[in-house]
C-alpha cells in the first residue's frame, strides 16, 4: 500500500484512540451506580449491533458447548471489569485509573507465560519492571493524597486483571467465531451478568436524570461501537502491534480531556507513574513485534 494511502488507516486509529479516551469523562458525568453505567453501555451496544447480528445468526448454531462455556466466563468478566474500573473512578482520578487499566498487556503476557507455556523475553521482563515500578508511583502519589485514590487505584488494577482474562479467553475463541458473533454473544451475556447484578444489589433501572441516559448511550456509541471498530477497521492495512500502541494514546487522551472537561489537574507522581507505565507497556510491544518479525523472516 503506498505512504499516501496509508493516511486513513492512521486517522482512524487515531479517532479510535480518542473516541476509547472518552469512556472515563463520560462515567465521571454519570451520576448511575457504576453497574448501572456497565449494563447500559453495553445494553445499548447490544442493542445497536442487532442489525449487522442478524443476517449471521445461524453461526449460533455451530458453537461448540465448549465455546459457550468459554463465552460466559469472557462476559462474566468483562462484566466485572467495567463494574470495578467504572466503581474506581468514584475514588481516584481519571488520569490514575486510565493509565493502570492500561496495564492489560502486561497481564495478559503474564497470563500466556501461566497458561500457553509462552516465554518471557527480556524485553517482557523490563516491561513489566518498568510497569510495576510505575504502577507503584502512581499508588504511593494517590495513598499520600488520600486513601479513597489509593482504593480506587486498586479497583482499577483489579479491573484490568478482569479484561486481560477476557482477552486471553476471547483470543482463543476469535479463532473460530467471527467478530460479529463473538462480540454479540459475549456482550449480551456481560450484559445479563450486568442486570443481574443490579437487580441483586437493587439499583433503580429507570429513575435516572436525562444527562444520565445521554451518557449511557453516549458510552455505547463513541468508544465502543465507534472506538473498536474503527481500530478492527484499521487493522486490516496497519500491524496489530500498531493497533496496540495506538491504544497507549488512551491515557493520554483521558488526561487531557479530564483536565479540560472535568478540571483534573495531573500530579506529578502521575506525570512519573504513568511515563514509566507506558515506557514498559511500549518496551514490551516493540518487543514482541520485533520477534515475530524474526520468526517471519526465518520462516520465510
Amino acid at each position: 500500500m503506498q505512504s499516501q494511502n496509508l493516511f486513513k488507516p492512521y486517522l482512524a486509529l487515531f479517532i479510535g484512540a480518542l473516541s476509547i479516551s472518552t469512556s472515563a469523562i463520560l462515567v465521571k458525568w454519570a451520576h448511575a451506580p457504576a453497574a448501572v453505567i456497565a449494563f447500559y453501555r453495553l445494553f445499548f451496544t447490544v442493542l445497536l449491533m442487532t442489525p449487522m447480528f442478524l443476517p449471521a445468526w445461524r453461526e449460533l448454531l455451530k458453537i461448540s458447548k465448549r465455546d459457550w462455556w468459554f463465552s460466559a466466563i469472557s462476559g462474566v468478566l468483562l462484566a466485572f471489569h467495567f463494574i470495578l474500573w467504572f466503581e474506581s473512578l468514584n475514588y481516584t482520578s481519571v488520569t490514575s485509573s486510565v493509565v493502570l487499566v492500561t496495564l492489560q498487556p502486561l497481564f495478559a503476557f503474564a497470563g500466556g507465560y501461566v497458561f500457553f507455556k509462552e516465554r518471557l523475553t527480556i524485553g517482557a521482563l523490563l516491561s513489566g519492571l518498568l510497569a510495576i515500578v510505575g504502577s507503584t508511583i502512581i499508588s504511593w502519589g494517590d495513598f499520600r493524597i488520600s486513601g479513597q485514590a489509593l482504593f480506587g487505584d486498586m479497583l482499577a488494577l483489579l479491573a484490568c486483571m478482569m479484561i486481560t482474562g477476557y482477552w486471553l479467553f476471547g483470543q482463543d475463541l476469535r479463532k473460530r467465531l467471527s467478530l460479529t458473533i463473538y462480540t454479540y454473544v459475549v456482550y449480551g451475556i456481560s450484559s445479563l451478568t450486568l442486570l443481574l447484578y443490579v437487580l441483586c444489589f437493587r439499583y433503580p433501572l429507570f429513575s435516572y436524570k436525562k444527562t444520565d441516559w445521554l451518557c449511557f448511550i453516549l458510552l455505547a456509541i463513541i468508544p465502543t461501537l465507534l472506538g473498536h471498530s474503527l481500530m478492527n477497521w484499521s487493522v486490516k492495512w496497519v500491524s496489530a502491534a500498531t493497533i496496540s500502541m495506538g491504544i497507549l494514546f488512551e491515557p493520554v487522551g483521558a488526561a487531557i480531556l479530564a483536565y479540560f472537561l472535568l478540571g483534573e489537574m495531573i500530579q506529578q507522581s502521575q506525570w512519573i507513574g504513568g511515563s514509566l507505565i507506558l515506557l514498559g507497556i511500549g518496551t514490551y510491544l516493540w518487543s514482541e513485534n520485533r520477534k515475530k518479525t524474526l520468526q517471519i523472516q526465518e520462516s520465510g
